[in-house]
Formats: C-alpha cells, sequence, structure tokens
C-alpha cells in the first residue's frame, strides 16, 4: 500500500473497482493505492463493515457523514465501491447567510462534488442553534446527518427524518409538515414530479424550505420539463396580434404559471464563489421574456469577508425548451435588432408589415428623408416622437452602439430595432420597401440618387459618405460628382468600399 501524500486532508473519495488498482481522489489529482487489483473479496470486506445499502445503492457508517455507494452487476452482486469522505465544514454558509436567516425559501444548485449538501448541513445547523427555529431535515440517503438513527451533530439541534426507499421521500417531505409543526424543512436532491410537487405543498403552508435539486444553473431548470415547476412552471399563451405587435415577439410564447417555490436560487460555482439570483419570481419572468437581469456574484475571503458585484447574465439559450414544447413556442424576448438583409430574407416573414400601418420612431435617421420615402413609396408610415408609441425603431449603427437610453427603452419594451446603414433617402426607402414586400427598386438607381443627394448636400458645405457599392456604380457616382465640380474618393476595403464627397472648399 501506497503512503498517501501530504495533502491527503483534501481527500475526496476512495474508489474500489473489481479488477482495478484501487485509487484515492484529491481535488486536481488521483493517487493508486496499490499495484494489486481489487477482488471481489476486498469489496465483500468493505461492505460487510458499513452500513445496510439501501434501494439507492447508499450506505453509510454509523454516526459518521462517510457515504458508500455501491456498484452492481447485472446478477445483483456488489463489483463496485465509491467510498466519499464526508466532513462537516463551517463556515461555508457565511456566504449566503443573510438569505438563510430572513427566513427566505432557498433552492441550491452546483455540480457534483461542490458542496452542495456541505453547505446545506450548515444550514440546518445555524437555523437549528442559532435563530432556534423548529428545523427537520428529510435525510433521504443519511447524507446530511450521516448514518445510523442517532444524527450527526453538524446539524445541530435539527430533526432528522430517515427515508425507507427513495421513492418514497415526497410522502416523508409532506409527512414531516403535517406531523411535526416545522418551521422550517431541508431537503436534499430534489428530483422528482412527486417531489416537486411536495415541496410547492410545503412552500404554500408557509413553512421555509431549503434544497438542492438537479442541475447546475437556472437555464437547466428551465428547461427540465420535471423540475420547472419549482420555478413556476412553463405554460404557452397566444398572444392577440396588437399585443404580439407591441411585444416584438410571436404569437405563441412561453410564461411563467404560477409563483416560484423558492423566493432565491444560489448557484454553487466552486467553494469560495456563489451566484444568487432573487426575488427569483422577477428573474424567471425576465428570463423568459428574453432579457436577463444580472445576478449576484459573491466570492468569500478567508479574512476580509464577503464581496459582492453584478455580473451580467448570458443569452438564455432556448432550444431546451423548443424540444418540449415545439418550435411554434418562443420565449417572449426583444428582437435582436433587425438588418436590411434580414428584412430581404423575410427574416421568417415575422418583420414583414404588407397592409398594416406601422408607427415608426427614427433615432439619428432623418424625419425629412423619411416623409420623402414614405410619400414617394405610398406606405402606410406613422412618424412617433416617442419610443413608446412605436412599433418600431429605425436607427443607424452608431447610435445602436452608443446604447443610448431611446434604444434601451426599445429594447426593456421588446420593440424591434432596424439598424440602416447610412442616413439617406436611398437607404430609407430601401427599408420600407423591403418592410411591405414592395418590388425592390434597381440598385443602380438607387445609388445614383443617393450621391446626386450627396452632391446637394455637400454644396451645403458637408463631407458626405455614401452607401458601400461594387467597382461599377462607385465609377458611375465618381462620374456624377465629377460633373458636379466637386471631389469624392473611395475609402474602405471591399465589400464595404465607398465614396466621400468633400465640399468645393475641402477638396484640397
Amino acid at each position: 500500500m501506497r503512503k498517501l501524500p501530504e495533502e491527503s486532508g483534501d481527500l475526496l473519495e476512495i474508489v474500489l473497482d473489481l479488477g482495478r488498482e484501487p485509487e484515492a481522489r484529491f481535488e486536481g489529482s488521483e493517487v493508486i493505492l496499490s499495484p494489486t487489483p481489487v477482488s471481489l473479496e476486498d469489496i465483500a470486506y468493505v461492505a460487510d463493515r458499513v452500513g445496510t445499502f439501501g434501494g439507492d445503492n447508499r450506505a453509510g457508517i454509523a454516526r459518521t457523514l462517510h457515504r458508500i455507494s455501491a456498484i452492481r452487476n447485472r446478477a445483483g452482486e456488489i463489483v463496485g465501491l465509491t467510498c466519499r469522505v464526508g466532513r462537516a465544514v463551517t463556515g461555508r454558509v457565511e456566504i449566503i447567510r443573510d438569505i438563510v436567516i430572513s427566513g427566505q425559501s432557498l433552492l441550491l444548485l452546483g455540480k457534483p462534488g461542490v458542496g452542495k449538501t456541505t453547505m446545506l448541513r450548515e444550514v440546518a445547523r445555524i437555523l437549528a442553534d442559532e435563530s432556534r427555529k423548529r428545523v427537520v431535515v428529510v435525510d433521504t440517503s443519511n447524507e446530511i446527518a450521516g448514518d445510523g438513527d442517532i444524527p450527526h451533530p453538524g446539524i445541530g439541534r435539527s430533526r432528522r427524518m430517515q427515508v425507507a426507499r427513495p421513492e418514497l421521500q415526497h410522502a416523508v417531505m409532506i409527512e414531516a409538515v403535517e406531523n411535526h409543526m416545522p418551521e422550517v424543512i431541508v431537503i436534499d436532491e430534489i428530483g422528482t414530479e412527486l417531489e416537486a410537487a411536495a415541496a410547492r405543498t410545503i412552500a404554500e403552508r408557509g413553512v421555509q424550505l431549503v434544497g438542492t435539486a438537479h442541475g447546475n444553473t437556472l437555464d437547466n431548470l428551465l428547461v427540465n420539463p420535471t423540475l420547472n415547476d419549482l420555478l413556476g412552471g412553463i405554460q404557452s399563451v397566444t398572444l392577440s396580434d396588437e399585443e404580439a405587435r407591441r411585444r416584438g415577439t410571436q404569437k405563441s410564447v412561453l410564461e411563467r404559471k404560477a409563483p416560484p417555490t423558492f423566493d432565491a436560487l444560489v448557484e454553487i460555482v466552486d467553494r469560495h464563489r456563489v451566484t444568487v439570483h432573487m426575488p427569483l419570481a422577477d428573474v424567471v419572468d425576465d428570463a423568459l421574456r428574453g432579457r436577463p437581469r444580472p445576478a449576484q456574484l459573491r466570492e468569500s475571503h478567508p479574512g476580509r469577508g464577503v464581496t459582492t458585484r453584478l455580473v451580467e447574465p448570458s443569452p438564455f439559450d432556448d432550444r431546451g425548451t423548443r424540444e418540449l414544447f415545439g418550435d411554434e413556442f418562443a420565449f417572449a424576448r426583444p428582437r435582436r435588432p433587425v438588418t436590411l438583409a434580414d428584412l430581404s430574407e423575410g427574416h421568417n416573414g415575422q418583420h414583414s408589415m404588407a397592409g398594416a400601418e406601422t408607427s415608426l420612431f427614427p433615432y439619428g435617421v432623418s424625419r425629412v428623408y423619411l416623409e420623402q420615402a414614405i410619400r414617394e413609396l405610398k406606405v402606410p408610415v406613422r412618424i412617433q416622437h416617442h419610443v413608446d408609441d412605436a412599433d418600431l425603431v429605425v436607427t443607424l449603427k452608431n447610435y445602436y452602439r452608443r446604447r443610448d437610453s431611446p434604444l434601451r427603452a426599445a429594447e426593456s419594451e421588446g420593440i424591434p430595432i432596424t439598424i440602416l446603414r447610412s442616413n439617406s433617402v436611398a437607404q430609407v426607402r430601401t427599408f420600407l420597401a423591403q418592410l411591405y414586400n414592395l418590388e425592390p427598386s434597381d440598385p443602380t438607381d438607387d445609388a445614383l440618387r443617393e450621391v446626386r443627394e450627396g452632391i446637394e448636400r455637400a454644396r451645403q458645405g458637408t463631407v458626405v459618405e455614401l452607401s458601400p457599392q461594387n467597382a461599377y456604380i462607385r465609377r458611375l457616382q465618381h462620374q456624377l460628382v465629377e460633373q458636379s465640380e466637386l471631389v469624392a474618393r473611395s475609402t474602405g476595403k471591399e465589400p464595404r468600399r465607398r465614396l466621400r464627397i468633400y465640399p468645393s472648399s475641402q477638396a484640397s
């Protein structure tokens, strides 16, 4: 038997698999304990000296927090053991102590081995010993309070209810609230529909609930058909045409159908970092609308306390939900900025306004050019002076990048935003023609019309930059500029190469 390294205090588990060398696992490393493969006798020797294996193939050692999990062959014989080291670590809950003692129901998420059960155990101790509340721990695999009939002191004065078989966990949860008048119920690994329903029943009775669930992040729960009920559940809603246009979404959307079971959700990143989502009802609503709100990233610094900062979440990926509910459903998210290329391709037909009156709010785009294009194309467009009254916002790239308040307001209200390449009548005319599915105009005519407009503006003392064009059209534009006794120079690289027209005073 090899000697364990000095960092054996960080031992996570010992793995015994039939026919393989025994292995000790530490954080970030593994050590082979012996070159001799594990035999059936070795496995039987260990199995005989621990507690009885239950229906979940887990056992323990009385009055300890260690967990022994069995792997069986098809005949039911044990051919592998995972012996996980259990420790009652204090101080882990300080990072979320304010939430715990506030009385809010709390859901913990995180990958296996990150410390969910350790934190859950200390939560039970703090609520029972320091807050003097009546706490009941529903301990399905004896992992929270250890094996044997006497609970481990790691849960303090909390009472522990054991579960005979894993499939009965939901029944014991209900029994705990009905028979023992708890103020707090602590439950590990909510993983079935019945357990999610039992958790909702407990929360509705006014009992503080602290638990863990399968999944690493909020997004995992949202797309989990079994467990999204913990977040209030997701239902399909059909909007009216007017409401769908106002929101800038499809008619069939997904929304939360009930209050969440929990008030706050904590994603455990590692031993010293957690991400907090609260209040959970608002967080879920914003996620479903495609506007995920910033989360709290809390970091624990030994000896220096806890720091908190807001972090921007990544956009929610709804592919999992589409698989569950079908492609006709989508989160009621604001659309991404729409370009003329999107409109020319139809953008799934969502931006075609043929036959309908459109209220437009121009931001950075000339109202004079917009009015001229509306008259020429005879389209039913109404120019609005406030973004709240608009069905669609049209702007330029540099304005959109600045994220000015009108554009932020449009996004928050779900109003679609279209970005034009340049502030010109030709661009506005092309945009409206594509918006209303009108016959496209000749791009050469549009380009020559744009250069004529540019010449007039340059004569007024303004440097004018035209839209990108190919070499043939640029040559035609150069000819018109020269005929007007002005100077134009090409700038940029293909395919963005374009003309820049200079006033007479700057021609040199």
